[in-house]
């Protein structure tokens, strides 16, 4: 799979940072990238000129389910906060995973002005035994439709129903990893 937008394709290999290292970005309402830090620029294999401005979609992966952005967004733009895990992809085609703290930003009026995403480490065996099964699972029910959106609905349901069976909500369920 490819990301046809920016004519990149993902390389199959896989970079790593440091479990104290932190990568830090912010973007505004429309999720254009106001400030990413230097272990972010370096992970994505960007420059600073290159992604501010930029949709943080800049370095999705291709394997990264649309259901569980579309439910991040609808938690952030509600001004709560989400924690999930997320595969990314930078410029040359290689892939990091990270465990994604993402909030809101607020003014002080308590209006929400942007937000703010801290990324650590992710485990890789939550990794492995979870997280990974569960994204193929919903990428290949995303791919099953000819509609993008039709997809995204039918992925976002199973994952509704999955929470349900399990009898938690997604931050619950990711907090139990």
């Amino acid at each position: 799979m490819s990301d046809t937008r920016l004519g990149i394709r993902p390389s199959g290999k896989e970079r790593h940072f440091k479990p104290e290292q932190l990568i830090v970005s912010k973007t505004d309402l429309k999720g254009r990238i106001t400030y990413a830090n230097d272990l972010f620029l370096d992970l994505a294999d960007y420059s600073e000129d290159e992604v501010l401005g930029q949709p943080h979609s800049l370095i999705r992966h291709p394997d990264m389910p649309r259901c569980i952005f579309k439910m991040m967004w609808d938690e952030i733009a509600a001004g709560k906060e989400i924690f999930a895990y997320v595969v990314n992809m930078g410029k040359n085609g290689d892939h990091y995973w990270v465990y994604a703290h993402i909030t809101p930003t607020f003014d002080e009026n308590h209006k929400v002005i942007g937000y703010h995403s801290n990324r650590r480490v992710a485990d890789p065996k939550i990794l492995k035994e979870k997280i990974i099964p569960l994204y193929a699972e919903l990428r290949k029910i995303e791919d099953s439709t000819s509609n993008r959106k039709d997809g995204m609905n039918a992925a976002s349901k199973v994952l509704a129903q999955k929470l349900s069976d399990a009898g938690m909500a997604y931050d619950k369920f990711i907090q139990s990893l």
